[in-house]
């Protein structure tokens, strides 16, 4: 995938200027940033850059007296999370806060990579069900590590997938699918816009040995046209425009009784997401927070 490269300079470089603008980049497609002398560095995939989104927020700025300019150049082609491939990451734990001791509830998650095993001790105690998911990405978002991941994995936890029919829109690294498969779903499609993210999702899926439950396709969510079938559960990790533009596509793929899980945005977007959702007749469950993150919970029912 090409990507664009904008350096953000900030006058003055005030205290939290640099969050809040990272914060609404986002909607204008961003997908990271890294920090710079006079402000930030963002990187945004070349197909979802967009500039007029951008220009409105920017010009919005609430900080009074500071202004943001730009430049934007096209980003060399290099591996995304090449730092992450050399270094790994700690094993993240993942608990389920709604688990019934001694019940079949599994007790949480254990993510890693395949250079940090877990520790052992969680698995001695009788009442410890922890499930394990190794991790391997090679330039595909979903380690994880970041907030928007761990509550949706949270959020399957709670709830009894045994059987269920699972679509992974944004799929990254294939995480929450392998999450989902691990937790008893019986199938998990998932679909990304990325080349290198579906093909590291089959890679995953087959370490975890739950490739012959998943399939990961290439496109927008405009690819569910092509895909037979309702869902049980419907699971997104994505910015707030993308979710508003695409959630009539995941209404349409729900079956009756189904849920949808939606995370990738702030607290402060609620809202509007809940507003959406219950526009295409889906009914508000409950919301999860992390640090500004949010993670809703919605179900449908014909």
């Amino acid at each position: 995938m090409k990507y664009y490269e904008v350096q953000f300079e900030i006058h003055p470089l005030v205290p939290d200027a640099c969050d809040l603008l990272a914060a609404l980049a986002g909607d204008a497609g961003f997908e990271s940033f890294e920090d710079s002398p006079k402000g930030l560095i963002g990187y945004v995939p070349q197909s979802l850059f967009d500039e007029a989104v951008l220009q409105e927020v920017l010009s919005e700025f609430p900080y009074e007296g500071v202004t943001v300019g730009y430049t934007v150049r096209e980003a060399e082609d290099r591996d995304w999370n090449e730092q992450w491939e050399q270094e790994g990451f700690e094993p993240i734990i993942v608990n389920n806060k709604q688990r019934i001791v001694n019940s079949d509830m599994p007790s949480g998650l254990v993510i890693h990579d395949g250079r940090h095993l877990p520790d052992p001790s969680l698995f001695t105690n009788q009442d410890s069900l922890f499930t394990t998911i190794e991790i391997d990405a090679h330039q595909a978002f979903g380690t994880g590590t970041h907030e928007t991941t761990q509550m949706v994995c949270a959020t399957l936890l709670e709830h009894d997938l045994k059987d269920l029919r699972t679509l992974d829109c944004g799929c990254g690294t294939g995480i929450l699918s392998i999450c989902a498969l691990k937790l008893g779903a019986r199938e998990a499609i998932g679909y990304d816009i990325d080349e290198w993210s579906v093909d590291n999702a089959r890679h995953n899926a087959v370490i975890n040995l739950v490739d012959q439950h998943f399939k990961s396709l290439l496109g927008d969510a405009t690819i569910l046209n092509k895909v037979e079938g309702t869902f049980d559960l419907v699971m997104a990790n994505i910015n707030r425009n993308i979710l508003l533009a695409d959630m009539p596509l995941f209404r349409e793929k729900m079956a009756h009784d189904a849920h949808l899980i939606l995370s990738g945005f702030y607290t402060t977007d609620s809202p509007l997401l809940i507003e959406k959702a219950q526009s295409l007749g889906l009914q508000f469950v409950s919301q999860k927070s992390d640090n500004d993150w949010a993670c809703l919970l919605f179900s449908y029912s014909l």
